[in-house]
């Protein structure tokens, strides 16, 4: 019924373009995402007031969701926001795209998780992240029909940081184990990995399908300053591992071969959400009987193209169903 079960966090993003001096001034971490209590975020967005936000839905596993459905897929999204206009602008943003949600993603009290993401003038993103009522994400959340008849389940790493959504995650996994629905994972972010690396190893357990990671969560999580060693390493605790490079493009690997795809020359201005897109972009084409090295060339182009414009997501479904049409030879 489904191509991808998603289980992530429920954010609105509001992202604002600063300078490096901004993120010193602040003691932000650059390119870092970092977990902030609500006041501290409501203070960054003061010393922003004078700045307009571009306000869209986000959240590392729903962006991913979002890319599979608006390239043609079928997806289900279990999440957890408040009853307050935030939530509601969150769950609107997916239904308006054709993703299922799950009946209960809506709570009665609380506050809707938020993402304040800082651009410098080098496409480097740093958010900060209030994750509100998305830490309350619990097994009851999860719709087991759907993950059953779903052909992957997908979980980002960011999870590991709550303990209801951790467990959530882990019962999917086991859920999906029971029914032959294929597990794939996102590291998310370096900062998951060096704090939460316990709870990520949770969420793979014994082995998954596919990893999706970046070179420097790569090389964190294996503890290495050798990426052809994290690789390897990393295809002990996945069948299918995905590392991507930025610019470079992405490497590929299972236990018998090993691909590395370039990537595309262009101009960056917002590297927020690429790796979510790309991840999106793998799943559809495993989805629809790629080849590794061509779901790889479609997911670096789709990446290439979001980094060129502000923002975690495309604009429209038009503009995810104009990768497959403009994607270029490999």
């Amino acid at each position: 019924m489904y191509h991808v079960y998603g289980l992530g966090n429920a954010l609105v993003d509001e992202e604002y373009r600063v300078d490096d001096s901004f993120l010193r001034d602040h003691n932000i971490d650059k390119g870092h995402m970092t977990l902030v209590e609500e006041e501290r975020l409501d203070a960054l967005v003061a010393a922003l007031s004078e700045s307009t936000p571009k306000r869209v839905g986000g959240g590392s596993a729903a962006n991913t969701i979002t890319a599979v459905q608006a390239l043609g897929g079928n997806t289900f999204y279990s999440c957890r926001v408040a009853d307050d206009a935030t939530g509601q602008f969150f769950l609107k943003d997916l239904t308006n795209l054709g993703v299922t949600l799950n009946a209960n993603a809506s709570a009665e009290q609380g506050t809707s998780g938020r993402c304040l993401i800082m651009v410098t003038h080098d496409a480097e993103r740093s958010m900060n992240t209030f994750l509100g009522i998305s830490t309350e994400l619990a097994e009851s959340n999860i719709n087991e029909q759907a993950l059953r008849q779903s052909d992957y389940y997908y979980v980002e790493g960011y999870l590991s940081s709550s303990p209801t959504a951790l467990a959530a995650a882990v019962t999917c996994r086991e859920i999906a184990e029971q029914h032959n629905t294929k597990v794939a994972v996102s590291l998310s972010d370096p900062s998951m990995v060096e704090f939460f690396g316990d709870n990520l190893r949770s969420i793979l357990g014994n082995g998954v399908n596919q990893l999706f990671c970046n070179a420097e969560e790569a090389l964190t999580f294996t503890g290495t300053d050798r990426l052809d060693i994290a690789v390897t390493e990393l295809c002990d605790v996945a069948r299918e591992v995905n590392v991507t490079l930025g610019a470079k493009g992405s490497i590929y690997a299972n236990g018998h071969k090993r691909i590395e795809t370039p990537g595309f020359s262009v101009n960056a201005v917002d590297t927020n959400g690429a790796g979510d897109i790309y991840a999106g972009a793998c799943l559809y084409g495993m989805c629809h009987n790629m080849e590794p090295a061509h779901a790889a060339h479609l997911a670096n182009f789709a990446a290439a193209t979001l980094v060129q414009h502000y923002g975690a997501r495309l604009a429209s479904a038009a503009d995810y169903q104009a990768l497959l049409k403009n994607l270029p030879s490999a």
